[in-house]
């Protein structure tokens, strides 16, 4: 696994921020997001995509190295921490056009959502 670049307490802040209205939260806790995704759904066959603040590898399967990946799920940050802090569903945001999804394993990474955020013995979500 990847080491992490930015603290749990920090990112966890960062989200919560975002829910109470802070939209200067919404870089960090998107990228906080990612990187948590990363490291608890290793793998390189779907790429996740939150234009403009990052991208990451996830879900276990054939890898991809070089070019477009296969697999690649797009949508806009305020879409992305909705899902993951279970404000909406994957099943909301896909139906009302606000994810791309393309490629055959695309659609495993709905079942990431939402996403279990910890820091030590707390939760956030």
């Amino acid at each position: 696994m990847a080491k992490r670049k930015i603290k749990p307490e920090d990112g966890i802040r960062a989200i919560n921020d975002y829910l109470e209205g802070n939209p200067e939260a919404t870089a960090l806790a998107v990228r906080y997001a990612l990187e948590e995704i990363a490291q608890t759904n290793p793998g390189n066959s779907v790429e996740l995509r939150i234009p403009p603040f990052g991208a990451t590898q996830c879900i276990a399967g054939p890898d991809h190295r070089r070019g477009t990946p296969a697999n690649v799920v797009e949508m806009k940050p305020e879409s992305f921490l909705a899902l993951v802090t279970g404000e909406l569903s994957w099943k909301e945001l896909y139906s009302g056009g606000l994810i791309s999804a393309s490629g055959n394993r695309a659609e495993l990474v709905s079942e990431l959502f939402p996403l279990k955020i910890s820091d030590s013995d707390d939760s956030a979500k």
